[in-house]
């Protein structure tokens, strides 16, 4: 346990790459997962989340209590909302094998809590249920909450087996594995926010913890001349809705950051007094620090003369070459204004993120693109993923040390308010 605590400390300082390739879509071949590796990643999914639940639990107890806030949502909700999520388009709807022309308000089967006189889809349905009321909720406890998910574990997959080997048969399979996932990483950004220690499975979505990162990230430029680009997914297997509408877009000549910014270049903006110069912030960003009263990144503090940063309940030295995360937009975008430079467009990002020289997927990176749908844009059946957020937020690519690797694509596109700074976020800076 020692030499785990150990790796694993080292790891969040060092803010590992996880051995990831440059691009990450070597994971591309995820997205096309049939019958047999499928089941397999649901299962290593399970894994995670049942490991992320043992540390909430070690650490909070099996009510697991969280405050309310914008930020957390009660773990137990979490829990049975991973499972309700899988039966909801899996085990009780019965046009499934339809993929994404499914109808979404086909009438459902009853759910399985029925038999226990629980409306499952009263607690769990995220659609319908107010992220505050969340915590007003009759949740089942932690013993039944767990045997609910592994009973849609086993519906899901004795239906898995047999489900057509096609993109549309296997849509909403491969549909709740990357669901689980994305709460798992959302669960890591809530364990840091409430200072939990994490395991390396929860942490990382591996047994073992990543090796430290042998390697700070550079602080050199790549110029990339005029060139077009490939927004979107191309080709079979799984796409989420607002991957789709590929279309090719021309980008003229820029500079961008091999990596993202490290805190080695950040902090001179704070001891400059950049979070006090409004000079630096655009109009959301000084309202955003008048509310937060913020005078330096989240998670970090001053010790003496240097700094330190808080990971999951710890202490540990401030690792300079590394990037700078749990920043939100508007920082990121007032340290360019002091800089210089400025956020690059997710075009930018995707042409540069094709080179030889590119450093990424270590942390969740700032566009200065908005969240907003490509050409001939369908919302999927799960009609609340996309189209309830093209509301001038920013685009985010990329990917974080919690991030799994089958999620791992320079197609995906994040999405979160400009406010964010709980996320495993950065950045890196363009210029012309």
């Amino acid at each position: 346990m020692e030499n785990e605590t150990t790796r694993l400390e080292q790891t969040m300082a060092a803010q590992s790459t996880c051995g990831v390739p440059r691009t990450a879509d070597a994971h591309a071949s995820d997205r096309r997962h049939g019958r047999e590796s499928l089941a397999r990643a649901l299962q290593e999914s399970r894994q995670r989340t049942l490991a992320l639940c043992a540390d909430y639990a070690q650490a909070l107890g099996p009510a697991m209590p969280v405050p309310q806030s914008d930020e957390l949502n009660p773990p137990l909700w979490e829990l049975g909302h991973i499972g309700w999520f899988a039966d909801w388009w899996i085990a009780r709807h019965p046009l499934r094998r339809l993929g994404v022309d499914a109808d979404p308000l086909a009438v459902r089967l009853p759910a399985r809590q029925q038999r226990q006189g629980q409306d499952a889809d009263a607690l769990y349905n995220s659609s319908e249920v107010p992220h505050d009321r969340r915590w007003q909720l009759p949740l089942p406890d932690l013993e039944q909450t767990l045997a609910d998910l592994q009973a849609s574990l086993d519906d899901t997959l004795a239906l898995l087996a047999q489900a057509e080997e096609t993109d549309p048969g296997l849509y909403f399979f491969r549909l709740a594995l990357f669901h689980e996932d994305m709460h798992a990483e959302a669960a890591v950004h809530m364990a840091q926010t409430l200072g939990l220690p994490l395991g390396p499975l929860a942490a990382y979505g591996t047994p073992e913890a990543p090796p430290a990162a042998t390697l700070a990230v550079t602080d050199h430029e790549m110029s990339i001349g005029a060139t077009e680009v490939r927004l979107g997914w191309d080709g079979p297997g799984f796409a989420f809705d607002n991957e789709l509408g590929a279309h090719t877009v021309a980008v003229a000549p820029f500079r961008i950051d091999a990596a993202p910014v490290s805190w080695s270049r950040f902090l001179p903006f704070v001891d400059a007094g950049g979070y006090q110069d409004p000079r630096w912030w655009t109009p959301a960003g000084q309202a955003w620090l008048r509310t937060s009263g913020a005078r330096h990144p989240r998670h970090l503090h001053r010790e003496g003369h240097g700094w330190v940063q808080l990971q999951h309940g710890r202490r540990l030295p401030l690792a300079w070459q590394a990037p700078a995360v749990h920043l939100n937009a508007h920082e990121a975008e007032a340290w360019c204004r002091w800089a210089g430079r400025r956020l690059p467009t997710e075009a930018e990002w995707m042409a540069a993120a094709r080179q030889a020289g590119w450093q990424g997927m270590q942390v969740w990176e700032w566009t200065a693109s908005r969240f907003e749908p490509f050409p001939g844009f369908r919302p999927h059946p799960y009609r609340d993923y996309s189209a309830p957020w093209f509301d001038g937020r920013p685009v985010l690519k990329g990917a974080s040390s919690a991030t799994v690797a089958r999620l791992r694509h320079t197609a995906y596109r994040n999405f979160y308010t400009p406010q964010r700074n709980d996320i495993l976020a950065g950045f890196r800076s363009a210029a012309a």
